[in-house]
C-alpha cells in the first residue's frame, strides 16, 4: 500500500509539472501541420481532443500527457519480473519521468509518446502470455510506419526462437508497413553517426545512455537474451547502421530503447547489492552523478525561458520553436487584429490555432530586435521576438 501511495504521488508530481509546462509552450510548426494537414492516427486523435475541448494548448497536448501517465503505470508493472523490490521499481519510475526525452514525448504532439506506451503495453501482454498479441501487432499498422522497426526486431527474435508462426506473421506485417508508409532514404547519402549518438545522449542523458549501452553489451556477452534486449538492441544497432548514410528520425528509434530500462535497473541493483557495502562506492558515485545530470536537465527544461538571458540570438534557444506564437496571437487580439498574412505557411498555421485567421488586410513580418516594432515578445524581461503589422491599401 505504501509503495502505491508513493507511485501515485510521483504521478501527481509528474502531471503537475507537465501541466505547468503546457502553459509555457506554443504550438510548433510540425504540430500545426499534423493538426491541420495530417492524415495519421496522431492527427485524428489530436483533432478529436481540440474539437471536444476547444482549440487551446491543454486540449492539444492532453492526449500525449495521458499516454505518458499510462506508460508510467505500465513501466512500474512490466519491471516487476526484472526488479523484485517495489522500492527499486519506484526509483526506476522516478528516473523515467526525469529523462529529457520522456518529458518531450509527453508534451509534443508526435508519435513518440504513443509508441512508448504501446511498446510497454506489448511487453505487458507478452509477460502475461496474452492471446491478443497478434491482433495488437496488426493494430499498430494503423498508428505509424515506425512500427516496421518493431516487426523487423520481432522477426529476428522469432527466428532465434524458431517460432515459425511469428516469423511469417511479423514478416507480413513488416512488408505491409513498408507498402503503406514506405521508407525515407533522406536524399543524398551522408554520415550522421556521431549526431545520432549525441541525440540519444540528449534524450536519455549521458550517464543513462552509456549505462544502457553497457547493459546491451553485458547481456549479449553473457547470452542473457530477452525480448526487450532483442527489440531494443536490434533497433538501436539498425539506427546506427542507417546513420552512416542518412539522418534518421530519432523519434522513430528512441522509444524502443525505453524497453531496456527494466533491464538496466535489474543490472544496476543486482550489481550493487551483490557487493559488500564498502565496495559499493563507485555505484553510489555513478548514481549521484546520474541523478545530478538528470536534475540539471529537468530544471533546464522546466525553466528553459531563463536561458534567453544568456543568448544574444534568441533563435539559438533549443526550445525557440515552441515559444513566441501564443504571446504573439494574444497581443494581436488585444489590438483588435484577428487576421493577418504571415511570412510563411508555418507561421500562418500556428497563428490559426490561436484564432488568428489568414487575410490580406494586414501583413505580419518579423523585424530585428534592435529596432522599434509594433509587437514585442519578452521572456524574463528579455526581448526575444519583434514583429510589425502593416495595413495593406484597399
Amino acid at each position: 500500500m505504501r509503495e502505491r501511495i508513493i507511485l501515485f504521488l510521483i504521478l501527481g508530481f509528474d502531471a503537475l509539472v507537465l501541466l505547468y509546462e503546457v502553459s509555457t509552450l506554443s504550438i510548433t510548426a510540425h504540430e500545426a501541420d499534423v493538426l491541420f494537414n495530417g492524415n495519421s492516427f496522431i492527427h485524428y486523435l489530436t483533432q478529436f481532443s481540440v474539437t471536444t475541448f476547444g482549440y487551446n494548448d491543454y486540449a492539444l497536448r492532453m492526449p500525449m500527457i495521458l499516454f505518458h501517465l499510462l506508460s508510467v503505470l505500465l513501466l512500474y508493472q512490466v519491471s516487476k519480473p526484472y526488479v523484485r523490490r517495489n522500492s527499486d521499481r519506484l526509483w526506476l519510475v522516478f528516473v523515467y519521468i526525469l529523462l529529457p526525452g520522456v518529458m518531450s514525448a509527453a508534451l509534443l504532439v508526435n508519435s513518440a509518446g504513443v509508441m512508448i506506451f504501446t511498446l510497454f503495453l506489448l511487453l505487458y501482454l507478452y509477460q502475461i502470455n496474452s492471446r491478443l498479441i497478434p491482433f495488437v501487432l496488426a493494430l499498430f499498422l494503423a498508428i505509424d510506419g515506425a512500427y516496421a522497426l518493431l516487426y523487423f526486431a520481432l522477426f529476428v527474435y522469432a527466428f532465434n526462437k524458431n517460432s515459425k508462426f511469428y516469423m511469417a506473421f511479423t514478416a507480413i506485417l513488416f512488408f505491409a508497413s513498408y507498402y503503406l508508409y514506405g521508407f525515407d532514404t533522406m536524399g543524398r547519402p551522408s554520415g550522421h553517426f556521431l549526431d545520432t549518438l549525441g541525440l540519444y545522449a540528449t534524450i536519455f542523458s549521458p550517464v543513462v545512455f552509456v549505462f544502457l549501452i553497457y547493459v546491451l553489451y553485458r547481456k549479449m556477452i553473457t547470452k542473457e537474451y530477452d525480448i526487450t534486449l532483442y527489440v531494443g538492441g536490434v533497433v538501436f544497432v539498425l539506427s546506427l547502421l542507417l546513420s552512416f548514410r542518412q539522418q534518421i528520425h530519432i523519434e522513430d528509434f528512441a522509444p524502443y530503447l525505453m524497453l531496456l530500462l527494466p533491464l538496466a535497473a535489474q543490472t544496476f541493483f543486482s550489481s550493487y547489492r551483490v557487493r559488500l557495502r564498502v565496495f559499493r562506492g563507485r555505484y553510489r558515485v555513478m548514481l549521484a552523478v546520474g541523478f545530478a545530470i538528470l536534475a540539471m536537465h529537468f530544471f533546464l527544461l522546466l525553466f528553459n525561458k531563463g536561458l534567453y538571458l544568456f543568448l544574444e540570438n534568441p533563435h539559438k534557444h533549443f526550445a525557440y520553436k515552441t515559444h513566441i506564437v501564443k504571446e504573439l496571437a494574444a497581443t494581436l487580439k488585444s489590438e483588435n487584429i484577428d487576421c493577418v498574412s504571415a511570412e510563411s505557411v508555418h507561421m500562418q498555421n500556428r497563428l490559426k490555432f490561436y484564432g488568428i485567421d489568414e487575410c490580406s488586410d494586414s501583413v505580419l513580418y518579423e523585424v530585428p530586435l534592435d529596432i522599434n516594432s509594433d509587437v514585442t515578445i519578452r521572456y524574463v524581461g528579455q526581448k526575444v521576438a519583434a514583429y510589425n503589422v502593416t495595413k495593406t491599401p484597399i
